[in-house]
């Protein structure tokens, strides 16, 4: 993962609002959660909530998919593995007694 793609993506989360809702997307899988269930279970007004998922989707930390009239927001699992990985990639590698 490129250090610019890490940093666009800490940024977005960065923020308390955006941590909240990626964290919450987490907890729901790759089913994902509708909008307005997101706002409600983290009481967002809802232009504040999508100006925070426009946030996370610019960053690949989100995508969205339309069921109806419903948008469905799920975590990117892929993008948040790469970030922890690219995160953790040297861990300990100065330390042999972490290893």
């Amino acid at each position: 993962m490129e250090e610019q793609a890490v940093i666009t993506a800490l940024s977005a989360l960065a923020q308390e609002s955006r941590l909240r809702v990626f964290r919450l997307l987490v907890t729901a899988g790759p089913a994902g959660l509708p909008a307005g269930q997101i706002a409600e279970e983290l009481a967002i007004p809802p232009n504040t909530l999508s100006f925070h998922l426009s946030h996370l989707k610019n960053a690949g930390l989100v995508t969205v998919r339309r069921e109806g009239r419903s948008l469905i927001y799920s975590a990117e699992f892929v993008q948040m593995r790469a970030v922890v990985a690219y995160l953790t990639e040297n861990c300990c590698s100065r330390d042999p007694c972490c290893s």
